[in-house]
């Protein structure tokens, strides 16, 4: 397969647009957040652990092609690893909003040590200490003693759940959704479309925050490891 060139470069705007003469895509076009991992910094996320058990929980840079942070909890039951972005603010940072007529993408790349002994969720999701029950967000939630992932969608308390995928222990699963701006939010496993999920619970009325964590369900250590987590918001 040939390259294809364009030495003129590309754009996605009118002429008249302020960046019409640049040569390559609008930067401003989206606001895009994507973390591949390859640093890490405990002051840029509020961090909530419970180590009732045997260790302490860590985070940290784990060796592994393309970058990864390594989440492992202390050994108790229950005990737990949560993290919401703060951008080193010291509190949540809450930056996406659901917005009628704006397209929302989340795709994330992680594997978790015991699919089936373990709770795990990773989405968007608003200021809590206790992600496995929030009340707002859109995020994929598994349960203990399922090895289902599936997306909420949730507004004061009020959720629609569509089951994404099944994961394995210590195998890596990419899952993402879109949201069309409109009525639908697509959910994909592994770059597959696998179901849609109606926006009758969307929380639309307050900003949300890139969030992620695993609890044990059962008294031995858990592990989460993250590649990437990526999300765009039209503007």
């Amino acid at each position: 397969m040939s390259t294809s060139r364009f030495p003129n470069g590309v754009t996605n705007v009118t002429q008249k647009n302020t960046l019409g003469a640049m040569g390559q895509l609008d930067p401003t076009k989206f606001h895009n957040w994507f973390d591949d991992f390859d640093s890490y910094a405990a002051g840029d996320w509020v961090i909530t652990t419970t180590e009732a058990g045997a260790g302490s929980a860590t985070e940290a840079l784990t060796s592994a092609d393309g970058g990864a942070l390594l989440l492992t909890n202390a050994a108790g039951d229950n005990d737990l690893d949560f993290l919401q972005w703060a951008g080193g603010s010291g509190s949540v940072y809450e930056s996406f909003l659901f917005e009628s007529g704006k397209k929302l993408f989340f795709k994330a790349k992680f594997q978790v040590s015991d699919a089936t002994q373990s709770d795990v969720v990773m989405g968007l999701q608003i200021v809590d200490t206790t992600p496995l029950d929030t009340t707002d967000g859109v995020f994929f939630l598994k349960a203990d003693g399922s090895t289902t992932m599936n997306l909420i969608v949730e507004k004061d308390s009020s959720n629609t759940s569509t089951t994404a995928a099944t994961i394995a222990d210590a195998t890596d699963i990419e899952l993402g959704f879109y949201y069309d701006g409109k009525s639908e939010i697509k959910v994909f496993a592994n770059d597959a479309h696998v179901g849609s999920s109606v926006t009758t619970n969307l929380p639309d009325d307050e900003e949300l925050a890139v969030s992620f964590g695993i609890q044990n369900g059962e008294a031995v250590a858990k592990t989460m490891q993250i590649d990437y987590i990526f999300v765009a918001k039209e503007r």
